[in-house]
């Protein structure tokens, strides 16, 4: 899968753990839970990792080139341990040197010693030297600290950072050493350590480093006192999962970009740049319903000919798309043939299909005279050259479980100044045609664009709040690959949920005047029900990747983003932030934004039910009993403007006056930013103006 770490486990140095199941077999046939990794390498594929075992030759660059985290777990001879019985525990110097090669230029490593380390014989110690991290040869002890009793299995104590960039103890309260070694940091490396876990001031040594994390050069570096924490008859207690999940990807750094750069013919194409700077000619001569005055239209005519001989010379390359591009330049040529009044393309707007052929990487290209949402609201003609994103696994997803037969995901390739803007949907009913038709059978959202979006304001608003992130949630802001996907899902999901759920006739309240606040609350229902359903695609490693960028996406971006005349986004957003504030899920304390990761799932969908509970009530009321139940849900977690009338309940606003009067009464900011979102708001207003018309 795009964008997820690639993991190499040595098993050639005498390691005392396997990841293959014949080899924990062999090695220890009474108690194989005693000599495998095959739960903690599972763990790292249900996060979309990859896992492979190094089983013989030597840990040169050849070995290590493409991969991004290396683990040494615990090499010895076999006098001491069971060992998988390949090669030698003593790791050579050129070894020594290609993994700290390895390690500087961007490469992740993970070293799990023991305790009494010296008696093994292998040379960690000289390993982890090289990076400024020391193994001292004790086993540390601890009765008033101890895990079911025993005294050298040692509850650790974690030590937080609240300035790290990333939070390696995220989700993490409790662990347990078992016959622990210590280590040490020097420092003389230059490198950039912090201690992770430490035994308690009770233990024998006291205070002891038991698992240190290391920034050398470009990599990283994690090394653990003791290896058993993570072996299959360890890694379900305490919170040793999440920690292994922690460090491993934390290791693997920032993703390194597209895996697979995109090359598109069209885009390469002479054409495609000519098509392009006749759309820009003729823009200036459109009016905003996209008809062309009398004193410009001979002009025009002209450019609406060459647009549909540039799109002649590049429907070859689009040979799924033939009748479509055909009855483009039909549609272009009666335009112009009729004197370029309000252009109608019907007869291409159906024509066009994509939903029909979802296939990941299949391009189109896309020639309407249209506004953008979001975007420019005058009806120009646009070109887009786009890109389907369909990858096998949303495939099989929309197939058994969320089906949705309109959803076309897509990215931008190239597109003319209409997309140039904050737009990133490209939806059939923004068409300038003579007559609606009866249902639209497609919607494509530009995932690339939202992912974008979301990495910049999310990494900024993370700098700005000092939120310190847990290391899939930094990964994830780290790579476009990672996020485009992410978002794939979540709007798949988002997007059915709008006809899903005990719903009036109209949920998404197309065609009738309501309050803004039912906008927001819908869209906030269908963010929240994406949230909870990949809470059981356990299967599946972009779920929680979804749930950050909801979270992130709702409360950094959206508060702050737009105009505040009726900003139903935004608003949807501030309930959620204050929704986790008032339950102390979100705290901001000390000039810092720190949030408590293992209760945000139940905070999230304990709000979801209470919106669903709205919904299904809503069934049973009149409409501005309903409207009213929806206001003073709001206003329990966001405060309404001092002046709103419908704050003041049934009595102040005009019953006896038809629906457009209640409408009317409600205030352009009927809830205000709050003084939090009012400064982030100015923190980060150049942030959000810098996305307009990004690309992926």
């Amino acid at each position: 899968m795009r964008g997820f770490a690639r993991v190499l486990f040595d098993e050639a140095h005498r390691e005392s753990w396997s990841i293959r199941g014949d080899v924990v077999a062999r090695m220890n046939p009474a108690h194989p839970a005693d000599s495998g990794y095959l739960r903690a390498a599972a763990l790292l594929r249900d996060r979309g990792h990859r896992i492979v075992p190094h089983a013989a030759g030597p840990l040169d660059r050849s070995a290590l080139d493409g991969h991004d985290v290396l683990v040494i777990a615990h090499p010895a001879e076999d006098r001491w341990e069971r060992t998988t019985g390949v090669g030698e525990p003593v790791l050579s110097a050129a070894e020594i040197d290609a993994i700290e090669d390895f390690v500087r230029g961007g490469g992740g490593l993970v070293v799990l010693a023991e305790c009494e380390q010296g008696k093994y014989g292998n040379n960690l110690a000289d390993l982890l030297a090289r990076f400024g991290v020391g193994v001292t040869d004790t086993t540390v002890v601890d009765p008033s600290a101890a895990h079911r009793g025993v005294a050298s299995w040692v509850l650790a104590e974690p030590v937080r950072d609240p300035d790290a960039p990333e939070d390696l103890l995220a989700g993490v309260r409790s662990a347990c050493c078992y016959r622990a070694g210590a280590l040490t940091v020097d420092g003389g490396t230059g490198d950039e350590a912090r201690v992770l876990l430490r035994s308690s001031p009770t233990a024998d040594p006291a205070g002891a480093p038991l698992a240190v994390a290391v920034r050398a050069g470009r990599g990283r570096v994690v090394a653990f006192a003791d290896s058993d924490l993570f072996g299959d008859d360890s890694i379900g207690d305490l919170d040793h999962a999440v920690l292994w999940a922690n460090v491993v990807t934390w290791a693997a750094g920032e993703p390194s970009g597209t895996a697979e750069p995109h090359r598109s013919p069209a885009e390469a194409h002479p054409a495609w740049a000519a098509l392009k700077a006749a759309v820009e000619e003729l823009r200036p001569l459109q009016a905003d319903d996209g008809s062309v005055a009398p004193e410009h239209r001979q002009a025009a005519a002209g450019l609406v000919e060459r647009i549909a001989g540039h799109v002649g010379e590049l429907a070859p390359l689009f040979p799924h798309d033939a009748a479509y591009l055909e009855a483009v330049r039909a549609d272009l040529r009666r335009w112009a043939g009729d004197g370029l009044g309000v252009p109608d393309f019907l007869d291409s707007l159906n024509a066009f299909q994509p939903q029909l052929n979802r296939q990941d990487g299949l391009e189109h290209l896309v020639v309407f005279p249209m506004y953008t949402q979001n975007g420019n609201p005058a009806r120009n003609l646009e070109a887009v050259l786009l890109r389907v994103v369909w990858p096998d696994w949303l495939a099989e997803l929309e197939r058994s479980r969320f089906d949705n037969p309109m959803f076309v995901p897509v990215a931008f390739v190239d597109f003319t100044a209409g997309y140039d803007t904050d737009s990133a949907v490209l939806f059939p009913e923004t068409v300038a045609v003579r007559e609606t038709p009866p249902r639209f059978t497609w919607g494509a959202i530009f995932c690339d664009r939202e992912a974008a979006r979301f990495r910049r304001v999310g990494r900024a608003a993370a700098e700005v709040l000092r939120l310190s992130l847990p290391p899939d949630a930094a990964r994830l802001v780290a790579g476009q690959d990672l996020a485009r996907d992410a978002f794939v899902l979540w709007d798949l999901i988002h997007d059915r949920t709008h006809s899903h759920g005990d719903l009036p006739f109209d949920p998404f309240m197309i065609k009738q005047r309501m309050p803004y606040w039912l906008y927001a609350l819908e869209e906030l229902r269908c963010d929240l029900t994406a949230y909870r359903e990949t809470l059981a695609l356990d299967a599946v490693p972009h779920a929680p990747l979804v749930r950050y960028a909801i979270l992130f996406d709702r409360l950094f971006r959206f508060p702050i983003t737009g105009r505040r005349v009726r900003n139903y986004d935004g608003l949807g957003g501030q309930l959620l932030f204050s929704y986790l504030h008032k339950n102390d899920v979100l705290r901001w304390r000390d000039n810092r934004l720190s949030i408590d990761w293992p209760r945000v799932d139940g905070a999230v969908t304990d709000l979801a039910e209470e919106i669903d509970k709205l919904y299904r009530d809503g069934i049973d009321r009149p409409r501005l009993a309903h409207w009213l139940a929806a206001h003073d849900l709001v206003s329990r977690y966001v405060e309404p403007h001092p002046a709103s009338v419908w704050a003041k309940g049934v009595d102040a606003l005009p019953v006896d006056a038809p629906p457009k009067a209640w409408t009317d009464a409600v205030l352009p900011d009927e809830f205000p930013l709050s003084m939090f979102y009012e400064a982030l708001r100015k923190k980060l207003g150049d942030v959000i103006a810098s996305t307009r018309g990004i690309r992926g």
